[in-house]
């Protein structure tokens, strides 16, 4: 069903990328046209589904050479319309992005594809680092104490490698992404507090897609057409950055 929807908007709104036209040749008055090139071909784009089935409370440091430790990996949040776990939530929007992407050209790694693994942000990071990811998206719901607060909010590094590729990628991200769903834009936040940014030698953001916390962002974060509409956005930052650095 989703993979569908996903055809069929892009039919209208990226015909460029139309399944039918992938790998095609268009005769015209007797001559051979190649299809147009996929706008993500040749580029190596990383995801991340934040979270899993179970926490790992073990540590593992902040930082490259860091004293200062984190948990591997924290629960996460959970839905306050839906009661889905965020890690649920997380990974259905990773799997319909990387059709996506796969589908304008991109070669995609996932972190992980199942709920029911033990991968740490650390190791999460090192993974895309080994593949030489040109850009990686950490894909988060956000919570709060204060069900009122929704929208989009984007994380980077502050500090050290690829800091300044990072916040590029974010700002694309951000405007895309909040252009196609309507979500509020929070802004950009700099932080060297999340092993699995401070950890990464490559371009990489975690996106808080909104807050499971918020009855309407919830019920919207877990409502195929709103994903739609996530990943879409996604597809579109992430090709302004990769083409225009």
């Amino acid at each position: 069903m989703k993979k569908t929807l996903i055809c069929l908007l892009l039919a209208l709104m990226l015909p460029c990328l139309s399944l039918a036209d992938r790998g095609t040749v268009t005769i015209i008055e007797g001559e051979e046209k190649s299809a147009p090139e996929l706008p993500l071909a040749g580029y190596k784009i990383g995801i991340d589904p934040g979270h899993q089935l179970h926490g790992d409370n073990s540590r593992e440091p902040v930082a490259p050479g860091s004293s200062e430790t984190k948990a591997k990996v924290a629960t996460g949040t959970s839905g306050v319309y839906t009661h889905k776990a965020e890690h649920e939530t997380n990974l259905e929007i990773a799997l319909l992005l990387r059709d996506l992407l796969v589908d304008m050209g991109a070669e995609v790694l996932m972190t992980r594809e199942t709920a029911d693994v033990n991968i740490s942000n650390v190791e999460r990071a090192t993974m895309m680092n080994e593949w030489g990811a040109d850009a990686v998206v950490r894909l988060h719901c956000n919570g709060s104490t204060d069900h009122s607060v929704h929208g989009m909010g984007m994380y980077v590094r502050k500090t050290g490698e690829k800091a300044e590729e990072s916040e590029a990628l974010a700002r694309c991200l951000l405007s895309a992404m909040t252009a196609r769903t309507g979500a509020k834009a929070q802004g950009v936040y700099k932080r060297d507090t999340y092993s699995g940014l401070t950890w990464s030698q490559v371009p990489s953001v975690l996106v808080e897609m909104g807050y499971m916390t918020n009855p309407d962002e919830d019920r919207k974060l877990n409502d195929p057409d709103y994903q739609v509409l996530i990943v879409l956005g996604i597809a579109d930052g992430l090709t302004e950055y990769l083409t225009h650095r």
